[in-house]
């Protein structure tokens, strides 16, 4: 299944990416490569995580602190946001 980020969310994506490598170098990438994994699964078995408002489902990452909000429109999943933990919940919602 095909996956898209809309712009926002591959923003964020990018912002988090940069954080990480400055905490420590190599971070970031490690970061990307779990997000990517988990895309993957996502692309795979798109139920595989709760709902988490009627159009949306939220995979939550392993080892950061993120989920990825997603939706699934026909044969295309949306990245909604790449959405840190300890943000303010649903700040993303006028993006669907």
């Amino acid at each position: 299944m095909h996956v898209v980020f809309i712009e926002p969310a591959s923003l964020e994506l990018d912002d988090a990416i940069e954080y990480y490598n400055l905490q420590s170098p190599g971070l970031g990438e490690k970061f990307l490569d779990e997000v990517l994994e988990t895309i993957e699964i996502i692309s795979r078995f798109p139920k595989l995580w709760s709902q988490n408002t009627t159009n949306t489902r939220k995979a939550v990452l392993r080892k950061f602190p993120f989920n990825l909000i997603y939706a699934k429109l026909e044969d295309e999943i949306y990245i909604i946001a790449v959405a840190h933990q300890n943000r303010e919940p649903e700040y993303w919602i006028n993006r669907i």
